[in-house]
């Protein structure tokens, strides 16, 4: 019988003592862990998030024309495909000035997509579109539209996105527009927006 082979085995790390070992030196060792007693005559702190003084129940105050309309990615596509000119449409839908406003999450996303999507990038870069720009890491859209939003609630988010849509329904005051029979409609958007204050 011949020498079997022995398989060599990859990712494989050497044993190491545990912290709690007892062949190690008592001041080497790690102190086990004491749990804190909790005290039950003391209060009991929670943290409930600030209600936004700038709805009154689920009317947003803060909404008002000019509206400035957030813009995600795949409406601008989409938009394209029904040969939807984006700030007209929006002033059809809204019968009042719109500013679209454009994030450098949604712009990075676009520029991503490649030369395919060129046309939309030449629209995104209008100068009548305003640009925000973004202090966070990544440039996921989706949820620096969600944090933004849940900030400042003077905006209207346009999007085709399900998901995204989900996620703002669930954040009070904040209409979504959106895109159907090659039109813009708004959702969650009361009457009183469009009548003229005094």
């Amino acid at each position: 019988m011949g020498k079997q082979k022995k398989t060599r085995k990859y990712a494989t790390m050497k044993r190491m003592l545990s912290l709690r070992d007892e062949r190690l030196k008592e001041k080497d060792r790690l102190k086990p862990k004491k749990k804190e007693k909790k005290d039950p005559s003391a209060l009991k702190e929670r943290e409930v998030p600030q209600h936004p003084s700038c709805l009154f129940f689920q009317y947003n105050t803060q909404l008002g024309p000019p509206y400035h309309i957030l813009v995600d990615t795949n409406f601008i596509n989409f938009s394209i495909k029904a040969k939807l000119d984006l700030v007209q449409s929006m002033m059809d839908c809204l019968y009042a000035k719109c500013i679209p406003c454009i994030t450098d999450c949604v712009m990075a996303e676009i520029e991503k997509l490649g030369q395919k999507y060129r046309v939309a990038l030449r629209i995104a870069k209008d100068p009548r579109f305003e640009r925000l720009p973004c202090a966070h890491k990544g440039t996921y859209a989706d949820d620096c539209l969600v944090q933004r939003v849940t900030q400042h609630k003077c905006y209207i988010v346009a999007t085709v996105d399900r998901d995204l849509k989900r996620r703002i329904r669930k954040i009070p005051g904040v209409p979504i527009m959106y895109i159907s029979n090659h039109r813009y409609n708004i959702e969650r958007m009361p009457d009183d927006y469009g009548a003229p204050r005094f």
